[in-house]
């Protein structure tokens, strides 16, 4: 028995690297395509009517997702968490307020979201896939993309390495 359990571990812990592995690999090929651009001069208007410019000297995350993305969904406690120690703007891409503000009261989230409609920022920045996650650092040039999920931890160590 003790070896069944055995290999049935070593299995699983095999099949896990292996898809991590492969999700990151997928990342890589998929943001290939992204817009590298830095992100100075850019500022964006919230859903709360106030406008919101990343601020020199920290490093911002910029978060693009949807309310009908199930990925988005699993992911969005972890941007939640990283939105209270860091500057973060998520961008809801094709996405209507009222489920927007839904969303956000379902999900007791508190981050800043522009609501990209008809996805003109989205088209800006070349996404093709959701969740997307761009890290700049405190001097407003990217240094790290994502597409598809990311965990709170990495979200954190790639916030903290960009704040060096």
């Amino acid at each position: 028995m003790k070896e069944k359990i055995k290999h049935y571990t070593k299995e699983i812990l095999t099949f896990i690297v292996v898809m991590t592995i492969f999700a990151n690999i997928v990342s890589l090929y998929k943001s290939t395509d992204l817009n590298k651009d830095s992100l100075t001069n850019i500022d964006f208007l919230l859903m709360d009517g106030t406008r919101f410019t990343p601020e020199k000297g920290k490093p911002t995350l910029i978060h693009f997702w949807a309310t009908w993305c199930p990925t988005c969904s699993l992911e969005s406690s972890n941007i939640q968490s990283i939105s209270q120690n860091y500057e973060v703007i998520t961008i809801a891409v094709k996405s209507d307020s009222l489920e927007i503000q839904k969303y956000h009261k379902e999900n007791n989230l508190t981050f800043k979201v522009v609501n990209d409609d008809e996805g003109r920022l989205a088209q800006k920045f070349n996404i093709a896939a959701y969740p997307t996650t761009f890290i700049y650092n405190k001097d407003k040039e990217l240094i790290f993309s994502e597409v598809g999920y990311t965990s709170t931890l990495g979200l954190y160590l790639r916030m903290w390495w960009s704040s060096l």
